[in-house]
C-alpha cells in the first residue's frame, strides 16, 4: 500500500515559510539526492493555494538542467488538489470532501508512495486526520524569528519515532519521523 510522505523544508525555529511567503532560505544540495525522493513518488498531494502557485510551475531558460530535469519529474507524478472550491484542474484531480476516505482509495491503488506537498493548512488537516505515514523534514540552518509554522494550533500531540538522520554540507539536517500509533 502506497504511503503519504510529509517531505517538507523548515527553518531552525519552526517555520515552513517567512512572514510574507518567501522560501528564499531553502536550500537544494546535490549531496540531498532529491531525485531520488521524487523517484520514490507516483502521487503529490497539494493544497488549491500551493497548486496554483507551483502545480503548473516552469523554470525560466537561465534555470539550471538540474532544476528543468526536477521540474519534469514532479510535473511527470499524478496530482491531486484538495480544496472547497469547485474547481477544474487540467492537470489534476479535485478532492473537496471526504478527505479520509479518498485518500484510502488512493492508497490502495498500489504504486509508489504519495508525496505530500503541502501548504500550510492542507498539512494540518492531514496531521488532524492521522494520515501521514511518514515525516521526513528538513531542518534549514536559518532562523527566521516569523513566518507560517509548520504546527501549529494542533488538536492533540503527535508522537514521533525517529528513523533516519541525515547531514548534508550546507549544514541542513534531515529528520525522517514515523507517528507512534
Amino acid at each position: 500500500m502506497k504511503r503519504i510522505i510529509l517531505n517538507l523544508a523548515i527553518t531552525l525555529d519552526g517555520f515552513i515559510e517567512g512572514p510574507n511567503g518567501e522560501i528564499d532560505w531553502c536550500v537544494m544540495d546535490d549531496d540531498m539526492n532529491f531525485g531520488a525522493f521524487l523517484e520514490s513518488v507516483d502521487t503529490m498531494f497539494y493544497g488549491r493555494v500551493s497548486y496554483d502557485a507551483w502545480g503548473d510551475f516552469e523554470p525560466d531558460g537561465n534555470a539550471s538542467s538540474a532544476e528543468k530535469e526536477m521540474w519534469q519529474a514532479i510535473h511527470a507524478k499524478r496530482k491531486f488538489v484538495f480544496s472547497g472550491q469547485n474547481r477544474t484542474f487540467e492537470k489534476a484531480g479535485l478532492i473537496s470532501s471526504d478527505i479520509a476516505n479518498h485518500v484510502a482509495e488512493i492508497k490502495k491503488q498500489g504504486g509508489k508512495d504519495i508525496w505530500l506537498y503541502g501548504g500550510a493548512s492542507l498539512i494540518k488537516t492531514f496531521i488532524d486526520l492521522s494520515l501521514i505515514d511518514t515525516y521526513k523534514i528538513s531542518v534549514h540552518p536559518v532562523a527566521l524569528g516569523g513566518g507560517k509554522p509548520l504546527f501549529e494550533n494542533l488538536k492533540k500531540r503527535i508522537g514521533l519515532k525517529l528513523t533516519d538522520t541525515r547531514i548534508f554540507r550546507s549544514g541542513v539536517v534531515e529528520l525522517t519521523y514515523e507517528p507512534e500509533r
